[in-house]
């Protein structure tokens, strides 16, 4: 780790060319969410809590990524991972769309914050869960914790994200090894500003329900997804011609890897909540359940379990699958659709609990929220080198092999 090991990169590899569809992508990206959005607000403005229950999904499916890149690159210095480097700067970029979802918060937590939080923010005077959470379950206190989440992500996002640009043209292993110490500290942040977000922006949907694993679920969720996201953009690139002789099928298939153990690690959690509280069988617990087990909701429950585990647990088990471009995209693409119906199966039974509903704002949220995201995204990755080529361990992740 005291000199970074010169390598040579294949020439037009680590960076888009001024004739990528990449370099269009922003552009085409952000009309598109732009469009998509004012869309949404125009067909919802009769209809504010279809609307902004329809925009929290979106909202969420789009930070949970943001958030799943931050740890992933808060993961791989933390743990000095070399095979990992090549990969690294793709999640770096999706976390540096953190600052936007500020932005993006601020019609759930202005316009839409009655028709979405009217269960606490406006609680019956002879409800007496409700007059004890009051002290953290207020609007006060709401906005405030929502500004420290911001500040943390943003300072995490921003500070880790400049220090890996600036390594590539200063090649110095010090930025290396200042990131890794701080990276541990970062990760505590990271656990504790994620949780408290569940709790404030899904779990206070029914605030008489809550669950001290909650948290977990929520964070496993985003890593399935960020891996997912991070699979396909890869193998755009390499389809696109970039990153050959970089990012090889060792790299494809340790990501494969990874995927499933999270797709099982979202099951164990899934299960374990569900476990317990059908166990302890306590009514204010129960109840969340009981909304997601009746009037159609059983339905999207059964296919969750299936979707989002049985289905990807026997399909990623072969190790051929872990290697083919084929099986790798339908992986990653399943479980990104499987991670909006798990959002989706958190927040809206709030809304309809009574029976199943799927709304056009749904799709026309999730694409505005989708598309704005990734063109920022996608401005960030053709501005700069496609990997770290400063990192000292990128040799070592060039040469990566599973055994």
């Amino acid at each position: 780790m005291e000199h970074p090991h010169e390598v040579t990169l294949p020439a037009g590899a680590i960076e888009v060319p001024p004739s990528s569809r990449w370099r269009r992508l922003p552009a085409i990206a952000g009309a598109v969410g732009v469009g998509a959005l004012a869309l949404s607000f125009a067909l919802g403005r009769s209809d504010g809590p279809q609307l902004y229950h329809s925009y929290l999904v979106a909202y969420l499916f789009g930070l949970s990524l943001a958030l799943g890149g931050l740890f992933f690159v808060l993961l791989q210095y933390a743990t000095r991972a070399g095979w990992s480097v090549v990969v690294r700067r793709l999640a770096e970029h999706v976390m540096a769309t953190l600052p936007l979802f500020a932005l993006l918060w601020l019609p759930i937590g202005l316009w839409g914050f009655d028709d979405v939080f009217h269960h606490w923010a406006h609680p019956p005077p002879d409800d007496p869960v409700l007059a004890w959470k009051e002290p953290y379950l207020n609007p006060g206190a709401f906005y405030v914790r929502a500004a420290v989440y911001f500040a943390v992500w943003t300072l995490l996002a921003v500070w880790f994200w400049r220090r890996s640009r600036r390594q590539d043209e200063e090649r110095e292993p010090a930025i290396t090894r200042r990131l890794q110490s701080l990276s541990a500290p970062a990760l505590i942040l990271f656990g504790l500003t994620l949780t408290y977000a569940a709790i404030d922006w899904i779990m206070s949907l029914d605030p008489h329900w809550f669950s001290t694993i909650f948290g977990v679920y929520v964070f496993a969720g985003s890593v399935v997804a960020i891996l997912a996201f991070l699979i396909l953009v890869a193998l755009s690139l390499r389809g696109s011609g970039l990153l050959d002789g970089v990012l090889t099928w060792e790299h494809f298939h340790d990501l494969g890897k990874l995927l499933f153990a999270f797709v099982v690690f979202w099951a164990y959690i899934a299960f374990s909540q569900f476990m317990l509280i059908w166990y302890a069988n306590i009514p204010e617990e129960t109840e969340w359940f009981i909304h997601r087990w009746h009037h159609g909701w059983q339905y999207a429950s059964i296919f969750l379990a299936a979707g989002h585990f049985g289905l990807p647990f026997l399909f990623l088990l072969p190790q051929e699958v872990k290697r083919s471009r084929a099986g790798l995209t339908f992986a990653a693409s399943w479980l990104l659709f499987m991670h909006y119906v798990d959002l989706y199966w958190l927040v809206m039974p709030s809304l309809h609990h009574e029976h199943f509903h799927v709304d056009l704002l749904d799709l026309t949220c999730l694409i505005g929220v989708v598309s704005l995201v990734f063109a920022v995204f996608a401005y960030l990755l053709v501005r700069g080198k496609l990997v770290p080529v400063g990192d000292p361990r990128l040799a070592e992740s060039m040469a990566l092999e599973v055994l």
